[in-house]
């Protein structure tokens, strides 16, 4: 199966080593995919590997989910632009003052996209208070999308229950990008809220992550190849 324009999943490369990152993204480029390099991925290959990926002409998500004074995530956006990243993560919970800091260094910078983590997707509405969030955890998503989606983030990050609220909470134009997906009848592993790839596209989800269903994966390419054909054409 060969697409025109790249399909509208990223592969999380959560593989040991760079050079394994490498071979399975050249192994799966002929499928269009975009690859996520998390900071597992990222602590190993370093910015080089994020070079060398983008250097092959893949579209790079660095996941690295940024939470820290607003000054110190601007600086790590404008270092995420020079590596050539077409997206970023930071955490919705650092508050207006980052997330804007973040959209406007991104802005000066050219890019990259900025998409904000609202509740990770391991969690679930019962893990909530131990953090001290007492509020539902699709109300808790929703206001921290909102949050961010005010400041000049370009979208979040939320699982497929809560993508379809707030797609109608934020309309049509933010980015919303769903982790968690797994084929019908696969193992959560670690994860708690999950969905199919049909699911979350249905609900509205702009943009996939998935992992370990295909690099963990006896065939990566006929695993890809399969969410594929799950997504439609």
């Amino acid at each position: 199966m060969s697409r025109e324009t790249p399909a509208p999943v990223f592969v999380a490369l959560d593989v040991p080593t760079p050079e394994e990152a490498l071979a399975l993204a050249r192994r799966l480029a002929p499928l269009r995919p975009r690859f996520k390099v998390g900071p597992f991925l990222f602590l190993r290959g370093g910015p080089e590997l994020v070079r060398r990926l983008v250097g092959e002409g893949h579209e790079v998500f660095l996941d690295l989910k940024l939470h820290d004074i607003p000054a110190v995530v601007a600086g790590g956006v404008r270092g995420a632009a020079e590596l050539g990243v077409g997206w970023l993560t930071l955490h919705a919970a650092g508050g207006a003052a980052m997330l804007r800091a973040a959209a406007e260094a991104s802005a000066q910078a050219g890019g990259p996209r900025l998409l904000a983590v609202t509740v990770l997707t391991s969690l679930a509405a019962e893990d909530l208070p131990a953090i001290g969030v007492t509020r539902p955890l699709p109300e808790q998503a929703e206001a921290l999308a909102r949050l961010a989606v005010a400041q000049g983030v370009h979208g979040v990050v939320c699982s497929a229950e809560e993508v379809s609220r707030l797609r109608a909470a934020l309309g049509p134009g933010p980015l919303l990008v769903c982790p968690g997906i797994r084929p019908a009848g696969a193992e959560r592993q670690d994860q708690k809220r999950v969905a199919t790839a049909a699911a979350a596209l249905a609900a509205g989800a702009s943009l996939l992550v998935v992992g370990r269903p295909v690099t963990g994966a006896p065939d990566p390419e006929q695993a890809l190849r399969s969410l594929l054909c799950e997504m439609g054409p």
